[in-house]
């Protein structure tokens, strides 16, 4: 391990120079017209996985994006480790908020600023990193190695889940290993062992059948806009607790060794509130900001539109109005059965001068994973070699679907060891990526591989 790890830190240069070559390819997958750059960005990483090793990288077309996949296998008798990513990013706008270009990566006091840097170019790279690490050195890695690196995910991960199912041989590991989240806090290290499902819907209100001039109609025709706010506001109570009907009942309770687990984190939610701008946290009555950030489920408008917004005046009484509405669910409840509930909750209210358009657009299974395999004590011990302390065990608010994906279709558990933070901007403008977490996270999973060879032989 020693010559690997050397290797690592004798190329670091080279690493981050590599980073931003793949951070330069703007692999936005919700726009069409960035489809090329998407498949660009698939091409960089087939060929970059076939200079490391691995002779098998391919980049498989789907429906959507293509699907890039490797394999380095050693011994049958060692465990394997599926190592899952994604290459796609979110739009960047609003650029005008960017320090720099989006797609020109720029270092600035250690940190490396680009769509992706962290959220996950950056953070899929260290995998490939340390495999080189490997190769370059003893020719092979501890345990052996597949990859799964996906252009979707920002966009819902609309083939993978088809992908999993027609590839289950081909994908068959004892664990899966992601980077895609983040550590607890700057050099205090986490592994995350839950995380929030999504149920994710759009609704429109639809109410006279074209625009109309707000002098000569206003007063008599129900504005849809009003109408939708109203609605909107309807859905939490003082409380902050959601009033759609049925949506607590398969809520699984925080148990009090659970609550004192998370008070006890070195969390400073007032720190967390100034880091945002925000000057009082507003959550769900008998829980602190760290639990409704992370272990309730929560109701939130994404998005708003209708009628006119461009410059000046305009005094139109829209004919719509629409919005986004995105919840975070817990372990126990299901995304498909809370969109109906939504739904249900929705046709109730409408008024009778409205027609409603609900369409439920995407969601995500909640994940609660084991703590105590082989895998986890592999990717503590790694992470106290890089940080000198042991690792959180959190959960967290967001949602990485393919995690359940991975539990339901190859019955696989995840080491969630990401190397982020939460002030990296990630889905902002600005994001960026600590250079010296880059290394870590390098050094990390190389020592994760080690570890993980060691732990598994004597489980």
């Amino acid at each position: 391990m020693n010559d690997a790890l050397d290797y690592a830190r004798a190329n670091q240069e080279h690493f981050v120079g590599e980073l931003i070559d793949l951070l330069r390819i703007p692999s936005i997958s919700t726009d069409p017209a960035y489809s090329q750059s998407v498949a660009d960005a698939a091409g960089w990483l087939t060929e970059a996985l076939r200079d490391i090793g691995v002779k098998d990288a391919a980049a498989t077309e789907t429906e959507g994006h293509p699907i890039v996949t490797g394999e380095v296998h050693v011994d049958a008798a060692l465990p394997t480790a599926l190592v899952y990513g994604h290459y796609d990013v979110q739009p960047p706008d609003p650029l005008d908020l960017w320090n720099s270009p989006p797609f020109e990566p720029m270092i600035k006091d250690g940190l490396l600023y680009a769509r992706g840097a962290c959220d996950d170019k950056g953070q899929l790279l260290m995998h490939l990193k340390a495999l080189e690490c490997w190769m370059r050195t003893t020719g092979k890695p501890p345990v052996n190695l597949k990859f799964i690196l996906e252009g979707e995910e920002e966009s819902g991960s609309a083939s993978l889940s088809d992908f999993i199912r027609d590839h289950k041989d081909a994908l068959a590991a004892d664990i899966v290993v992601i980077s895609d989240s983040s550590l607890f806090a700057p050099g205090i290290p986490s592994i995350t062992y839950g995380l929030r499902g999504m149920a994710y819907v759009e609704i429109t209100l639809t109410g006279p059948d074209r625009d109309l001039h707000s002098g000569t109609y206003g007063g008599a025709i129900h504005n849809p806009i009003n109408a939708l706010a109203a609605l909107i506001g309807e859905m939490h109570d003082a409380n902050n607790r959601i009033t759609i009907d049925g949506f607590y009942d398969d809520v699984r309770s925080l148990s009090e060794s659970e609550r004192s687990t998370m008070a006890a984190l070195p969390f400073d939610a007032e720190a967390w509130a100034r880091e945002v701008g925000v000057e009082t946290p507003r959550m769900e009555a008998g829980y602190s900001v760290l639990e409704a950030s992370t272990v309730r489920p929560t109701l939130d408008c994404n998005g708003i539109w209708g009628g006119y917004t461009g410059d000046g005046a305009k005094t139109v009484l829209p004919s719509k109005a629409s919005a986004k509405i995105s919840m975070r669910l817990v372990p126990d409840q299901d995304p498909e059965e809370i969109a109906g509930l939504i739904e249900a909750w929705l046709r109730k209210r409408v008024p009778d001068s409205m027609r409603l358009q609900f369409r439920s657009l995407h969601g995500a299974q909640p994940v609660l994973v084991d703590t105590g395999s082989a895998a986890m004590t592999a990717a503590s011990k790694a992470l106290n070699d890089v940080y000198g302390r042991d690792p959180y065990f959190t959960r967290i608010g967001g949602s990485i679907p393919v995690v359940a994906d991975f539990k339901h279709l190859l019955g696989l558990d995840s080491v969630l060891m990401g190397f982020g933070l939460d002030s990296d901007a990630i889905h902002s403008p600005n994001e960026h990526f600590g250079l010296d977490r880059f290394a870590q996270g390098i050094e990390a999973i190389v020592r994760f591989h080690a570890h993980y060879a060691s732990c598994a032989g004597s489980a």
